[in-house]
């Protein structure tokens, strides 16, 4: 069956969309890719056009790959800018390539939608379109482990592996009960942290998608985009975004806020499933001492033991992290290049770099805080 291409996910049902999925994460979610495009976060402009790949029979959606065709390598979070500088400097064209990814969103899951056999034969036929289009490659991010098994098995395909910290819920009763699995040094120094926050006059609410107002957006949006415009930089998010999400997919969404007295100073927006925590943007309009560790990981992580959640994902990098308990993860993503000298020359560089970041991983399970024994 051919493949087919379309430029808006409303081209699609948006049940039909749903009805692949998995599991009940939201980032694969109509709701959730379709207000990146309404909002104008991805499309013309941006560098993320969007461009979803679609298996078909007698109208009836077999599988998907949500996916974008890419003039840059920004909002990625598995860095290729080292490939493409190597091919400008070889006179190989990288960009256009094809990115098969949720924006902006460092979240390992589901990627190939559909059964395997149909997720298999998709993945076939964008491949073999490559060239005709005119793309350098394709390359798909945070798989979860159907896609690695289809990816896997398939000539061409090169594996890369990155390193996140998450945090697990060991069926603490609180977060007094959490900080007694610390060794006692650790302990000290995280009750210290929140201590300093409070004592700043500092509290905290939470709420749900369907309990914020326009103005509340708007205070989110402030504090999202200055995170950006302190690194001189433009957001990638534009303010319809919260809006059109709050609107569409309300359940999933929490943020908490917090202030000092009645004066909101900072926030951090998260989305939720039936198990995990997704802490995904933060910002501040105020500068408070350790306010980025309480409002981003010991509130998350209080709200995951409080609600029974099993694990918070806190976003990706920070060695910071470890020390509060944020264990580490290894993620995949997948590289199709047709040149064959950029193929083998970045193979090489996978092989190394896949032993160095299992040695990283292995390493940095040496600093969490935990007890031994």
């Amino acid at each position: 069956m051919p493949v087919q291409r379309i430029d808006s996910l409303h081209a699609v049902a948006a049940e039909a969309w749903d009805a692949l999925l998995p599991e009940p994460q939201p980032f694969l979610r109509h709701a959730f890719l379709s207000a990146l495009e309404d909002s104008g976060s991805v499309g013309p402009g941006s560098g993320w056009q969007p461009e979803h790949h679609l298996l078909v029979e007698d109208g009836r959606l077999l599988a998907a790959l949500p996916a974008y065709c890419k003039s840059h390598s920004y909002g990625e979070y598995v860095f290729d800018h080292g490939w493409a500088d190597a091919c400008r400097r070889a006179g190989i064209a990288y960009y256009p390539k094809l990115l098969g990814a949720v924006p902006f969103t460092p979240v390992r899951g589901p990627r190939l939608l559909g059964r395997a056999e149909a997720a298999g034969e998709l993945l076939d036929g964008l491949v073999a379109g490559l060239e005709v289009r005119g793309l350098s490659g394709a390359h798909i991010n945070f798989t979860e482990d159907s896609a690695d098994a289809l990816l896997g098995a398939r000539e061409g395909w090169l594996e890369r592996l990155g390193c996140q910290f998450h945090w697990h819920n060991r069926g603490y009763r609180d977060f007094q009960d959490f900080l007694d699995a610390l060794a006692s040094r650790k302990r000290k120094q995280l009750r210290k942290e929140r201590e300093q926050v409070a004592g700043q006059g500092i509290a905290f609410d939470w709420y749900a998608g369907h309990e914020l107002g326009e103005a509340d957006w708007d205070f989110v949006y402030a504090c999202y985009a200055n995170t950006y415009q302190v690194r001189g930089q433009a957001p990638y998010l534009r303010r319809a975004f919260f809006s059109l999400l709050a609107e569409r997919l309300p359940a999933a969404i929490r943020v908490v806020l917090a202030r000092q007295g009645r004066r909101p100073v900072a926030m951090a927006f998260s989305l939720v499933d039936g198990e995990t925590l997704y802490g995904r943007y933060w910002g501040c309009l105020a500068e408070f001492d350790r306010l980025h560790f309480e409002t981003c990981f010991y509130q998350g992580m209080d709200y995951a033991i409080t609600h029974g959640l099993r694990r918070f994902d806190a976003g990706a990098q920070g060695e910071h992290k470890l020390i509060r308990g944020f264990e580490p993860t290894l993620t995949r993503s997948w590289h199709y290049l047709r040149h064959p000298g950029l193929r083998l020359a970045v193979a090489e560089f996978l092989d190394q770099e896949r032993q160095a970041i299992r040695a990283y991983a292995e390493e940095a399970r040496g600093y969490l805080p935990y007890r031994q024994g």
